[in-house]
């Protein structure tokens, strides 16, 4: 494939690697049926998944995985949210497994958030069984115990036989060969969970790999890195997972894609890939991850989806919400993701909403302090169009993808550009249309446009002024004062219940009363 250069910002220091990338916009999408070296089965599994053809990001991997690149590097992927980056991973990864035939698990997905790896377990479980492979999930979602079950194959024993866990003659097998992970519930397995080893692990995706390189993470990266360089040695001392003739045969297989001078050795390289739709630039952070040769495929930093058009709703007033109200109304019937810059925002505005009568949309907030069965049951109505709004803080900016959202409001400005690239990212995606609107009070237009500035020309320039009739607002003005009286009335009564009960601490009352305001962040 052609490297095309792509212009970056001169004044942040820039890793060779990253100087003459691939453009993934001269990449033009593919048919499934013409695509190079498709296994039928995983033709067949797109298919039932509603694809008939590949996007460009998706191509663009193929041909450097599957197609004459051959993982002979380690990729870094920087592509717009909503681009279809976790097929573009999901898809050679599966192929290239489907052709062993050995049960262990050799490809790792590591993602920062519990719903991101639901997400993505379920685009590898589309996939996986069409060829015989099985996907496990580490994310803390269940009991450690109930997911051992899941991850560990116990070996069956006749009846009467006293099964010692300790004993490490003992054989213990991996039950899965691709495993979706969050980063400490991955460092629980590895440090205690008997049976559990990287030692044959040949795939390593980092999704969100900004986000995961900025947090430590129980140190994580060096953790799995230095387990999989040790990969001739046992990779745990309590572990001795597989039997020496069964880990001699599965070293002797070939592969495509190793590196070259690596004949003779016991075990081909791990190949690592890593995406985000804000990859970042800093030479200290991508060095933690010990890429090999990289090759950079990118869009162009800091875009956003071609069919997202962006808007700024300028509030004459100090009552932004009520011109979100007015807003609203306007976009009524359209699913519609809020962000707020904290939780305690994101509550109250959320009650504010729903007391709100003449509005007539069923609310719902989500945010990080909530319980992932709270998250889990509020995401899973938001698909299903039972809630029509979802007020977020910006745990929910991060490769969430849920179909059919029109539009997104930054009701907060947010800090980063990054902030504001993930946030637009959850409509218009996978070619979809969608429009993003900020809301800005006079006084916050200067930091907007600020903040603009370093994202490309044409995001900023997009980005146009959204009238909202003055009539409107102030037919609203009667209802608003109505609803923002109940939500005094609500906070009020909180604040006297934290009083009284201190033991009922904020976090307690994110998690079990979500929706009411006066919520600590």
């Amino acid at each position: 494939m052609a490297e095309t250069e792509i212009q970056t910002q001169k004044s942040e220091p820039v890793l060779a690697w990253m100087r003459k990338p691939v453009n993934i916009n001269l990449v033009d999408e593919s048919p499934i049926a013409l695509l190079p070296f498709l296994d039928p089965r995983l033709q067949e599994a797109l298919k039932k998944m509603g694809f008939s053809s590949l996007f460009p990001v998706q191509v663009a991997v193929w041909q450097e995985t599957i197609g004459p690149g051959a993982f002979e590097r380690d990729l870094c992927v920087d592509a717009p949210t909503g681009s279809g980056k976790t097929l573009a991973y999901a898809l050679p990864i599966v192929q290239m497994l489907a052709s062993r035939s050995v049960k262990c698990l050799r490809a790792l997905v590591v993602l920062p958030t519990r719903d991101l790896a639901v997400q993505v377990k379920e685009v590898f479980s589309a996939l996986a069984p069409a060829v015989g492979l099985s996907v496990g999930l580490a994310v803390g979602q269940s009991s450690v115990s109930d997911e051992i079950s899941t991850l560990i194959k116990r070996p069956k024993f006749e009846a009467g036989f006293c099964y010692d866990p300790d004993d490490h003659a003992i054989r213990l097998e991996s039950a899965v060969d691709i495993l979706i992970a969050t980063p400490g519930r991955l460092m629980d397995h590895i440090n205690t969970t008997k049976g559990f080893t990287l030692e044959h692990l040949r795939y390593l995706v980092v999704d969100e790999t900004d986000r995961l390189l900025r947090e430590a993470y129980q140190s994580w990266l060096p953790s799995v890195l230095k387990l999989v360089q040790s990969s001739d040695e046992v990779s745990a001392p309590h572990v001795k997972a597989f039997s020496t003739a069964f880990c001699d045969s599965f070293r002797t297989i070939r592969r495509v894609g190793v590196e070259r001078g690596f004949k003779g050795k016991g075990n081909p390289r791990l190949v690592k890939m890593v995406l985000s739709a804000t990859v970042t630039r800093d030479p200290s952070k991508l060095s933690q991850l010990e890429l090999h040769h990289p090759l950079f495929l990118t869009t162009g930093r800091y875009q956003v989806p071609k069919t997202l058009e962006s808007y700024k709703v300028i509030c004459g007033s100090k009552d932004k919400s009520l011109y979100l109200v007015a807003l609203l109304q306007k976009l009524k019937g359209e699913k519609c993701v809020i962000f707020t810059s904290s939780v305690k925002t994101a509550n109250r505005l959320s009650s504010l909403l729903n007391y709100f009568d003449d509005l007539q949309l069923h609310t719902k907030v989500y945010s990080g302090a909530q319980r992932q069965a709270v998250r889990s049951k509020t995401l899973k109505a938001f698909r299903k169009g039972v809630v029509e709004v979802l007020v977020c803080s910006d745990n929910f900016t991060r490769g969430m993808d849920v179909e059919g959202v029109k539009n997104v409001i930054n009701y907060d400005i947010p800090l980063y550009i990054k902030s504001y690239i993930h946030r637009a990212g959850r409509t218009a995606r996978a070619g979809q249309a969608g429009c993003c609107f900020t809301l800005l009070r006079k006084t916050e237009e200067p930091r907007f446009k600020k903040l603009l500035q370093k994202a490309p020309k044409s995001v900023g320039s997009a980005c146009t002024v959204y009238p909202l009739p003055v009539e409107s607002i102030e037919s609203l003005q009667s209802a608003y004062m109505s609803a923002l009286d109940r939500l005094k009335e609500s906070v009020e009564t909180e604040e006297s219940r934290k009083r009284k009960f201190p033991y009922k601490s904020p976090k307690y009352q994110a998690t079990n009363e979500g929706t009411k305001a006066g919520l600590t962040e």
